[in-house]
């Protein structure tokens, strides 16, 4: 790059980089638009709408309750993914959606969740089922009931048959028309296929019935045999939308009626969102600091693409409109950890290249290709999950995929495009001397694959201690883990005080007397927007306990006894959420072993980095086990971040594994060969987790406690992957190669008979010497 277009590089990088900051973190105008304070946020930081339904049966049965709450998250997940449902009570369920404050918008679009029928023209008999009221100006039932029609076979379909509804523009041969586009579930497909193939060819319509009245009468015009379809004639796009709307929460199982709605605040409140920030900014400066002293130039390159990955990550969520909690910051961090790793391997492999007498040009050239397939194996199987997440799971599932996955894009992006024009640049600018680019390499020469036992001792034993502290909080009648709400259902406490409280002062006054009733930490308190109401939700309380805390709310906040109320509530965390994850994450881990197999072209590289995956979420296991932390809804997100963090650090070493193998002799020393690819990614190893730790300690010591269960067992997760890329996956890879497969004899044999190695001048075994420019690579000897 010539100096003159360097120069105006630099300009237009330094022009993007501060526009883009500029935007994401101050804004524009009044209203600060593009800014981080206009991003959704979840209702831990910000509040929402919470509304109450109650069914019109007073005892529904488990299965009943169970499928209108599966049902109606399905239907509030529109809204937001971050939008929970849970039961209250025996009949009543709770609807909480986040980063909105107008409830009747939302009950409107909602409308009155109920049940949907399609009703033939006819009966078996030929006897009109509903007609056209001209006096009401409506279709109505001709004298039957719904529960007779379902007796003769006039009921067609439920709510239950139909897979998706949706409102859309179709284009006609002559104009366009406003139509629901319907899908049907395979066995509703059938059912509508033979009622659609009876009523063309009598020339009759299909009624759809909805909370005891017809909401539109198609007429047949089709055979609809493959389980999509349309209605027309709406007159407008928002008319479709509302029929639509209500053919999606039609397939409740029970009748739900409103009878309350309130705008709700923030459960963690500003000063969390305050120091999760600040915290945030600290742990970012301190990985900029880092990046710069270890790799000098590249290091301020990479500080720079950093802000601009950060600016640009934050301006995409606000466009996407993605909505921000506890586990979409897990997704942020990640993200950003594996934009730190990405410069990481390419500076590193610059430093090496220069090390072993290259010129800065190629080296930087060399640097950027060599890393280029670790990289991109390493975010590839990333954003395999994250797909794999956000296709299968729900709720707060779906939002930590999304997140992560714009940000492994962004963070490619950044790494791969925006590093290497800004590297170029630079050097374009005259900054050409290698003092400036590399600092003299140590090398390591530690054997990883003769100490492999001792590391699989020293992992079987935590884990033997984690479980140890798993029974034992199980002999004393305690769970095995310390579940919270989320998982486990709780009460909730309905208080009318006499005075409004600030959410400080919830958490100053009013929780510790919430918590010498309940004896445990895990209080989440909501304020109703403009009144003095707070809705507490706790474990689950006895009557006992119920009286005594209105006791002492009484006692100590002279609330009257009859403005206290109680309910059960079930878990947000519900059933079919956790089989969701629970398949999500085994369906994500099937297709990454199937990438690694596919790139590596070995199964035994898939099979012990699955291994190792497998490490790292049983010692996170055992930290919530062991630190008693909050089982809740962020652990699913600590373990996700958790798995993507592992096993992107262990394809790193896979990668330069497999670039040295091939220069390994027929009868060479696999263990050194393997001992050789983790010394050289080893800098990058201490480097990448160093930062993202770094990041995350800084959340925790400035955090709230809420912030502080969240970060901490995610600490600790990201040391046992950092420890288990090291020291278990090349060792067990190695152990499979050598043990296991067609090619396990030959090596044992070749291993056999080697010759004792060379030691150096400290009595170790020497490690080859480097030859030409690449450092530490073993090569086939020249023929002469």
């Amino acid at each position: 790059m010539k100096k003159s277009t360097s120069v105006v590089v630099a300009i237009l990088m330094a022009a993007l980089t501060v526009l883009a900051a500029f935007t994401a973190f101050v804004g524009w105008g009044g209203d600060k638009t593009g800014s981080i304070s206009h991003i959704k946020t979840g209702l831990d930081l910000s509040g929402g709408v919470s509304i109450t339904y109650e069914a019109d049966k007073a005892n529904p049965t488990a299965e009943e309750a169970a499928d209108t709450e599966y049902k109606l998250q399905q239907r509030v997940d529109h809204y937001s993914t971050e939008a929970q449902v849970y039961r209250e009570g025996a009949n009543r369920f709770n609807v909480e959606i986040p980063g909105v404050s107008n409830a009747d918008q939302i009950l409107a679009e909602l409308g009155t969740p109920g049940s949907l029928y399609f009703i033939a023209q006819t009966d078996a008999d030929g006897n009109q089922n509903y007609s056209y009221d001209s006096t009401q100006g409506k279709y109505v039932l001709s004298g039957k009931t719904l529960e007779d029609l379902i007796a003769d076979g006039s009921v067609i379909c439920e709510g239950s048959d139909v897979a998706d509804a949706q409102g859309a523009v179709q284009n006609t041969s002559t104009s366009y028309e406003y139509v629901v586009d319907l899908t049907f579930t395979a066995e509703g497909a059938k059912k509508f296929a033979d009622a659609t193939e009876k009523a063309f060819a009598a020339g009759e319509s299909i009624g759809i019935y909805y909370d005891g009245e017809f909401i539109s009468v198609p007429r047949v015009q089709a055979v609809i045999s493959d389980g999509r379809g349309v209605i027309n004639g709406m007159d407008s796009i928002e008319e479709a939308n509302s029929l639509a709307s209500f053919i999606r929460i039609g397939g409740l199982t029970l009748t739900l009626n409103e009878i309350r709605s309130n705008v709700v605040g923030a459960q963690l409140g500003q000063e969390a969102i305050r120091t999760s920030l600040r915290g945030g900014a600290i742990g970012l400066g301190i990985v900029m600091i880092i990046m710069m002293i270890v790799y000098l130039v590249p290091g301020v390159i990479a500080s720079v693409a950093l802000v601009l990955y950060a600016a640009l990550m934050m301006l995409l969520i606000n466009a996407f409109e993605l909505t921000l909690t506890l586990p979409g910051i897990a997704g942020i961090i990640l993200s950003i950890g594996m934009a730190v790793d990405a410069n990481v391997i390419i500076y590193s492999r610059i430093q090496e290249e220069i090390s072993a007498g290259a010129s800065v040009r190629s080296a930087i050239n060399a640097g950027f290709h060599k890393a280029l397939s670790a990289i991109l194996d390493g975010n590839i199987t990333t954003l395999i999950a994250a797909a794999v997440l956000g296709f299968l799971g729900s709720g707060t599932i779906k939002g930590f995929a999304m997140t992560l996955a714009l940000g492994v894009v962004l963070s490619m992006f950044t790494a791969l495009v925006i590093s290497r024009i800004m590297v170029n640049c630079v050097y374009g600018l005259g900054v050409q001397d290698p003092k400036f680019w590399a600092r003299p390499k140590k090398e390591t020469h530690f054997h990883f694959v003769k100490n492999r036992m001792k590391f699989l001792i020293a992992a079987a034993l935590v884990l033997v201690i984690g479980i140890g502290s798993m029974v034992m909080h199980g002999t004393k009648g305690e769970r095995a883990l310390n579940f919270s709400l989320d998982f486990l259902g709780g009460t909730a406490t309905t208080v009318s005080f006499n005075e409004e409280f600030s959410l400080q002062e919830l958490d100053d006054q009013v929780k510790p007397v919430v918590m010498e009733v309940t004896g445990d930490a895990a209080v989440s308190m909501q304020k109703v927007v403009n009144s003095s109401q707070v809705i507490i939700k706790t474990r689950t309380l006895n009557v006992e306990e119920r009286q005594q805390l209105s006791d002492k709310l009484a006692e100590n906040f002279g609330v009257a006894r009859d403005q206290i109320t109680a309910e059960s509530i079930s878990a947000t965390v519900g059933a079919e959420m956790r089989r969701a994850a629970v398949i999500a994450v085994l369906v994500a881990v099937v297709l990454m072993l199937l990438y690694i197999f596919v790139r590596f072209k070995d199964i035994r590289f898939a099979t012990s980095a699955v291994l190792a995956l497998c490490h790292d979420v049983l010692i996170t296991l055992m930290a919530y086990a062991i630190l008693r932390v909050s089982v809740g809804n962020a652990f699913i997100a600590v373990m996700l971040t958790i798995l993507g963090y592992s096993i992107n650090s262990t394809i790193v070493i896979f990668d330069r594994i497999r670039e040295n193998l091939p220069m390994l002799p027929k009868k060479g020393d696999l263990a050194a060969l393997v001992d050789q690819s983790i010394n050289q990614t080893l800098t990058r190893s201490i480097f990448t987790n160093l930062t993202t730790f770094a990041s995350i300690l800084m959340l925790y010591v400035l955090g709230v406690a809420s912030i502080k269960e969240f970060t901490l067992p995610m600490m600790v997760g990201i040391l046992a992957g950092a420890l288990s890329s090291v020291f278990l996956t090349g060792p067990l890879w190695y152990w499979m190669r050598t043990r296991l497969g067609s090619d396990s004899a030959e090596y044992s044999r070749a291993e056999e008979t080697l010759p004792a190695p060379a030691l150096d001048a400290n009595g170790e075994p020497a490690v080859p010497a480097r030859q030409g420019k690449n450092p530490n690579v073993i090569r086939k000897k020249k023929k002469k």
